[in-house]
């Protein structure tokens, strides 16, 4: 339009980076709490681009990869400044890989660092000797060996301990005027996650800075969170950088609970001593708090829970809001940050029975915000060295999801996995094929409670295939 120019004074690269670089508002608030443990938002922030310094110095630059090998329900604050670290070096180009909740195979480690040819690991310290065995396999082999971070346990690192910790050293030695870069372009990548493996082949996910800013306020809008919300963390870091809400709750100066251990009993204790409004769970979470005995309900649950990857049975979403919970089901893929669809409530179901509200509630529902059919602006960029799947992607929607079902409102909804038996004749089945042998069992599923397809494929394989005889081939 006629008069108008894209500039600086009106443009910058969308970076959730700009949440945390000058946190006057929210400064002096709890930031992160593990156990006994905290830090405020101003303290985060120093200690975030001491650990960026501290990298730069060791020569770190454009395009290397830090790569965090963490447990999988870590929650300490170190997890916090690491990603936020790793926000300040992607500002130069760099990555941060985020590993699986269960450590992968030593071989399925060392094809990772191939691929990645990481320069730096930071590692938990009870994955110490595995990370330290991995890097001895890479020097035989005569491969760069990464430098190694140690990580203790805050709790732990006194005295002598205090100097091993790789963290505390990278404070002490980094600097607190470090300058932050903002990135030149908003597409490029922030972090690299791996996909939960349901098709028995895990891929590098490549997130851009605009991704990540533009899903992490789209998840604070959908969690309905206001000014310094309480978040309890309960699902992996390495799913979808907890679909961007670390990002989401520092823009709003909320406070992290942390905890390295998920028990029934934790998630209740820190409800009632921390206040917690806003928490999120896979089904897995969501049965250990409904099947938690009297003894371990130390609170009611009062706040928002967000239930994300696999969709929930109706009758846990009952029970949890039987507790207090206020519920709603959000689903998604790595590939989408996180959330592709949500259940949006709509107001006249409140005049339905619980037992209606809870099936409502399962759904997969509609549309999440950025996202247009699986496509838009909250997908990821491609698969990290694999240009013939994102190829794929960029030409077929959809990432090989579950079958679906769409309700008479538009409100879609997730179905069990079918997958394919040999045919004599066919192949594999079609799709516009009626199936001919069906097989009732529980379906085998990843940690985040998706349906591993290739284990299923697997079992139909060996079932042989179909006799031809006296079958229509219309």
């Amino acid at each position: 339009m006629e008069g108008t120019m894209k500039s600086t004074a009106n443009y910058v690269p969308l970076t959730p980076i700009s949440f945390l670089i000058d946190p006057v508002v929210y400064a002096d608030r709890t930031s992160v709490v593990y156990g006994p443990v905290t830090y405020t938002w101003r303290q985060t922030r120093d200690r975030c681009v001491r650990v960026a310094s501290a990298l730069s110095q060791l020569g770190i630059s454009s395009g290397d990869v830090v790569r965090t090998f963490l447990y999988l329900w870590f929650r300490c604050w170190l997890q916090t400044c690491q990603l936020w670290s790793s926000s300040f070096r992607c500002s130069h180009g760099w990555s941060f890989a985020l590993y699986h909740s269960h450590p992968p195979r030593l071989r399925t480690r060392i094809r990772f660092a191939k691929q990645l040819r990481d320069q730096s690991v930071f590692a938990d310290h009870q994955f110490l000797q595995i990370a330290q065995g991995a890097c001895e396999i890479l020097s035989k082999k005569g491969e760069k060996v990464p430098l190694l971070v140690l990580i203790q346990e805050p709790s732990c690192c006194f005295g002598e301990q205090e100097e091993v910790d790789g963290v505390r050293r990278c404070c002490l030695h980094g600097k607190s005027n470090f300058q932050v870069i903002r990135p030149k372009d908003e597409c490029d990548a922030i972090s690299l996650n791996y996909t939960s493996g349901t098709t028995s082949s895990p891929k590098g996910v490549v997130y851009s800075h605009r991704g990540a800013y533009l899903n992490s306020l789209a998840t604070v809008l959908l969690n309905e969170m206001h000014s310094s919300p309480t978040y309890l963390w309960t699902n992996p870091m390495f799913h979808c950088n907890r679909w961007c809400l670390i990002w989401g709750v520092t823009a709003i100066g909320g406070s992290n609970i942390c905890l390295r251990n998920v028990t029934a009993k934790g998630i209740f204790d820190n409800i009632c001593q921390h206040k917690v409004t806003h928490m999120g769970g896979a089904p897995t979470i969501l049965n250990m708090i409904v099947n938690a005995s009297d003894s371990e309900k130390t609170a009611s649950g009062e706040g928002f829970l967000y239930n994300r990857a696999a969709p929930p049975p109706a009758h846990v979403i009952k029970k949890m809001e039987e507790l207090g919970f206020s519920m709603f089901h959000s689903y998604g893929l790595t590939e989408t940050y996180g959330p592709g669809t949500v259940c949006a409530w709509k107001p006249e179901w409140d005049l339905l029975p619980s037992e209606e509200q809870a099936k409502m509630k399962a759904r997969q529902g509609v549309n999440h915000i950025g996202i247009e059919e699986v496509a838009g602006n909250t997908v990821m960029n491609g698969y990290l060295k694999n240009p013939e799947a994102t190829k794929v992607l960029s030409k077929e929607v959809g990432f090989g999801v579950e079958t679906w079902g769409k309700h008479p409102d538009g409100y879609i909804e997730l179905k069990e996995a079918v997958v394919a038996r040999p045919d004599e004749y066919w192949g594999k089945l079609p799709h516009y094929m009626a199936p001919r042998s069906i097989v009732f069992e529980d379906l085998p599923k990843t940690s985040t409670g998706k349906v591993q397809k290739f284990v299923l494929r697997t079992k139909a394989m060996a079932m042989g295939s179909l006799s031809k005889k006296g079958t229509s081939k219309l």
